[in-house]
């Protein structure tokens, strides 16, 4: 398991990895992107209870 942290803390230092990160802060930041993934994971729960 710690191999893929090890990845992770590889990528995330990377500039690819950089990028990446940016892009998810600026959609998470957009309004109509939080209400659509809210409504993704009201779905997903609601699945995994039934």
């Amino acid at each position: 398991m710690s191999g893929v942290l090890q990845r992770l803390k590889q990528f995330a230092q990377s500039p690819q990895g950089r990028r990446t990160i940016e892009q998810v802060r600026r959609t998470a930041a957009d309004p109509r992107r939080r209400a659509q993934a809210r409504r993704l994971f009201g779905k997903l729960r609601d699945r995994r209870s039934v």
